[in-house]
């Protein structure tokens, strides 16, 4: 089902080089921005009814975000030379804000978003430093994987979105035991729309001329609400997920993950609740006595 892979170029619009939004086919409520700063002001963006999360990639920006009277909040992101160099800071800019980026050639920056419901709660602008960041250790043995938890409910308050990033060491899955989120279950399960936006490198970063970063991604559904996406990832590939039970995500051998994940749902809550596939969650159950990979967590080099 392809309509749901996004390689790397095949969305590119508006000065952007991804845009999901809900122009995209069956699409309505979350959104993804990549944008390559190439002057001192670079990107400029406002969207009626809609909240966002600034995450530099790589490099760092100033975040200027003008409320709905005018008034200027800003933010300086320092940002990290790379997503394998340890977490980032990040900005929240409430719904119907406008957004101006500013900062050096080069840096790549990611705007999340989500639509916002008429008469929801305001928000506050927020700017949320690096060292505050939470750094989750998840899994184990060849599960094991890195969570950077700087966009979800108890660290970052947000009307309805959720963001985080995911990083595996090469050889190892993630996004495993396969789960969904796809129904209101109020206490066991949220309904979220889920964005992976994907990059890759050779294991540690080493340069091996001829190298192919690969990872993969699986999506499989019900009979009910069927979906069925198998996809090479490589740097600046999308997958979205709109229902269905998904994972692994693979890093190949060799190859090390990143993907950063953006979510949000009809639900009147703002809740990351998730069921995993019968079939393979007693695999969680045998981490206990395993030990997470030694490689895990990723460096932590400045910007």
């Amino acid at each position: 089902m392809s309509e749901w892979v996004r390689p790397l170029g095949s969305a590119a619009a508006d000065g952007f080089d991804v845009v999901i939004d809900e122009r995209t086919d069956g699409w309505e409520h979350t959104g993804l921005r990549i944008v390559t700063l190439v002057s001192v002001v670079s990107a400029e963006l406002e969207l009626v009814d809609t909240e966002l999360v600034v995450v530099p990639l790589n490099g760092g920006c100033l975040v200027e975000a003008f409320d709905e009277s005018g008034v200027l909040h800003t933010a300086d992101l320092a940002g990290r030379v790379d997503v394998w160099a340890g977490p980032t800071d990040v900005a929240y800019v409430p719904a119907g804000w406008k957004l101006r980026l500013t900062g050096p050639a080069g840096a790549r920056i990611a705007i999340c978003s989500a639509p916002v419901a008429v008469g929801a709660a305001a928000q506050k602008f927020a700017h949320l430093r690096a060292a505050d960041v939470p750094v989750e250790m998840r899994g184990a043995g060849i599960a094991s994987r890195e969570v950077r938890n700087f966009g979800v409910p108890g660290v970052l308050d947000a009307a309805g979105i959720i963001v985080c990033e995911v990083l595996t060491p090469a050889g190892n899955w993630s996004s495993y035991p396969p789960h969904k989120h796809d129904e209101e279950r109020p206490g066991q399960e949220a309904e979220l729309e889920e964005i992976y936006y994907f990059e890759t490198r050779v294991e540690g970063g080493r340069e091996v001329p001829g190298a192919d970063p690969v990872g993969y991604q699986r999506v499989y559904g019900t009979d009910e609400r069927p979906i069925d996406v198998f996809a090479e990832v490589r740097t600046g590939d999308v997958v979205l997920v709109p229902h269905g039970w998904h994972g692994p995500a693979m890093a190949a051998p060799g190859y090390d993950l990143y993907y950063l994940n953006v979510m949000a749902g009809p639900g009147e809550g703002r809740a990351w609740l998730i069921c995993d596939d019968p079939s393979h969650g007693w695999v969680r159950d045998t981490w206990t006595d395993q030990h997470i990979d030694p490689r895990l967590p990723f460096g932590d080099e400045p910007a």
